[in-house]
């Protein structure tokens, strides 16, 4: 688990990518929705709080969920929701680029986010790391025109950020990945342990 305790202090020094200026991606008036997969109705919730830069999270899609999913998530027992975490300026563009194809594609970019993740971090400069994340929302079938209108949203970008900042302060998310299973915290675990915790509340 990633132990952070300094969160973003500033939403506008950090929210625009790259001295951008910003205004588009939600003309719905910004309202951030909770990602899920799943039934709605599941009788057990999981709130899964990650970081597309967390190498630990990365670890945690590739080596655990998708047995969650097969297992728990796919035969209705769990409702998975995916809560963003923004440690870092790079983490929070990448939200921007998941959610910019909106719940259709989200879930795509998400798996490509954590499979591509030493890729796209790996930027010299953050306009590196801009156009590598665009390649992953172009290879999911977002356009450039869409794709600009998305990085170029300062006011989506600070609704984001303060929806995370909610968010972590109410259930005290200090590190990922952190899940929250039916209103309580458990750390990261391995694919046996965690169906063991599953398994206890079902």
């Amino acid at each position: 688990m990633i132990n952070r305790r300094t969160f973003l202090a500033s939403t506008a020094a950090t929210a625009g990518v790259a001295g951008m200026p910003l205004t588009a991606w939600a003309e719905e008036g910004h309202e951030i929705k909770d990602m899920f997969l799943g039934d709605e109705n599941a009788p057990l919730t999981v709130i899964e709080y990650a970081s597309y830069t967390c190498p630990h999270c990365a670890n945690f899609h590739k080596n655990v969920f998708k047995d969650v999913k097969k297992n728990y998530i796919d035969t209705g027992k769990v409702k998975f929701i995916i809560r963003e975490v923004y440690f870092d300026r790079y983490g929070l563009w990448a939200s921007i680029v998941a959610r910019c194809g909106g719940e259709s594609r989200f879930f795509g970019i998400n798996d490509m986010l954590y499979e591509k993740q030493k890729e796209w971090v790996s930027g010299a400069t953050p306009m590196d790391v801009v156009a590598n994340l665009r390649t992953i929302g172009l290879t999911a079938g977002l356009t450039n025109e869409e794709l600009d209108a998305c990085l170029a949203d300062q006011e989506g970008a600070k609704a984001l950020h303060e929806w995370y900042k909610a968010n972590a302060e109410r259930d005290k998310i200090e590190g990922t990945p952190t899940f929250r299973i039916n209103g309580d915290t458990h750390g990261n675990m391995n694919y046996a342990d965690f169906a063991k915790t599953l398994d206890g509340y079902l």
